[in-house]
């Protein structure tokens, strides 16, 4: 394939990766890098600038000294409006070189290299059309590999001439992550107080449901911290690795109580049946491989190998518990049909039944709009708006906790189980209707 060709497929699939953490980087690129890289994606206000730092350039070529040319190597920035005119610009031309689009703003190439044997560049540029900008390399030379570290900053200036490291639309994230902390730390104090003044309905279930409200709260406040840490300095100062321990458990946790809780375990049977082991034992370790691909997502970029891999394997594996953690409850509705027909507790089972029914909903809806719903947002928010996504999850979350808890919260007198024979005949004549067939 031509160098325009390989240089076209690398920017079509760098802009459909997700904007990466802007953050102080430093890099080393070794001769097999591909011909594309990607820095950066940041949204940047009149006030943003690009400062990058290179040293220790090595071009190695098959081609003789005296043809190889140091301004087919260099960096420039390139907004989502001017990909595609550079993608035609590629497309009828094989042997044109993104380095010398109109479209892109050029930053440097290696012409401007101190001499031997630095090999170095160092310079800030000022950005002052708003945009949202990705910094690329880019290595038109035929036949040659590039060997090199990169050090690379992205801010806006604040009031006060203040660096911020986080780009325009994510700003805001820090005090997003940190209210919606405190309301989680609300919300296990007054779980914690139901489940104190209703003791006698506390089940092993209510407990870990109490552990996920508090890996969640502190998922967020770590979360807050990180993202505040890389707006002041653009650095996290190790408040990622608490943020990602954190998310590991919260996650392992979610998964695990709407699997129990879809199940029925501790407060309709004590026990799990093997094959709602086997689905704890598949969504389980599944959660270990997505959170190890979440890490390698969240903490590199296209220019590693094999990210690509990682962004499939951590879509499969949440596909793939999505889809298991809604069988075990699917599991309970048809199995307390099956028993309604011969115990002759008929109200009882209707209300189970309208319980668990409400509950596959209600799981389905959560999925749907975090999986789909948050990803349009953020595939169609401009630049300036990408917190909105953000914080749509996170409302939707605290939305599917709150209707979560509340459907199985311990209470010494269930309404649901205070009849009377016109109720146990009206719930014999339901319970005939397919109304609960999935």
């Amino acid at each position: 394939m031509a160098v325009a060709g390989v240089l076209a497929v690398s920017l079509l699939l760098l802009f459909l990766a997700p904007p990466i953490a802007a953050e102080i980087k430093s890099l080393k690129i070794t001769a097999d890098a591909p011909p594309m890289i990607l820095f950066e994606k940041f949204g940047f206000t009149h006030t943003g600038h690009v400062t990058i730092a290179v040293s220790e350039v090595l071009v190695t070529s098959s081609l003789p000294a005296s043809v190889s040319d140091p301004t087919r190597c260099g960096f420039f920035l390139l907004s989502e409006e001017s990909l595609i005119q550079v993608l035609i610009e590629l497309q009828q031309n094989p042997s044109f070189c993104v380095l010398d689009s109109k479209y892109i703003k050029f930053l440097f190439n290696f012409r401007d290299l101190s001499p031997s044997p630095q090999n170095s560049y160092n310079h800030s540029y000022p950005v002052t059309a708003p945009d949202e900008y990705s910094l690329f390399f880019a290595n038109c030379a035929p036949e040659s590999q590039v060997t090199m570290n990169v050090r690379t900053e992205v801010y806006n200036l604040d009031a006060g001439s203040v660096r911020d490291y986080l780009s325009a639309g994510l700003t805001q994230l820090p005090s997003l992550f940190f209210l919606f902390s405190i309301s989680y730390v609300a919300f296990l104090g007054f779980w914690i107080y139901i489940c104190f003044t209703n003791k006698r309905s506390v089940h092993r279930i209510h407990l870990l449901m109490a552990g996920l409200l508090l890996m969640k709260a502190l998922n967020l406040i770590c979360a807050a911290e990180d993202k505040h840490y890389v707006k002041v300095t653009g650095t996290p100062h190790g408040w990622d690795v608490l943020f990602y321990i954190f998310q590991f458990i919260r996650v392992v946790l979610l998964f695990t109580v709407i699997v129990l809780i879809g199940t029925g375990w501790s407060f309709l049977k004590p026990f799990l049946q093997e094959k709602e082991k086997k689905v704890l034992m598949i969504v389980i370790p599944l959660q270990v491989l997505a959170n190890v691909a979440s890490v390698v997502i969240g903490e590199t970029g296209p220019f590693i190998k094999d990210w690509v891999t990682w962004n499939q394997v951590f879509l499969l594996v949440d596909i793939v518990c999505c889809c298991a953690i809604i069988f075990p409850i699917v599991w309970s509705i048809r199995s307390l049909r099956e028993t309604s027909k011969t115990d002759g507790k008929a109200a009882r089972n209707l209300a189970k039944l309208t319980l668990f029914r409400q509950f596959y909903i209600v799981v389905i809806g959560y999925l749907y709009f975090t999986r789909i719903v948050v990803f349009a947002l953020k595939t169609i928010a401009a630049y300036k708006y990408q917190w909105v996504s953000n914080a749509a999850e996170e409302i939707a979350s605290l939305a599917f906790y709150v209707v979560m808890f509340y459907m199985f919260m311990p209470v010494e007198k269930n309404e649901y189980f205070v009849l009377d024979d016109e109720e146990e005949e009206a719930a014999e004549m339901a319970l005939r209707d397919e109304e609960f067939e999935l």
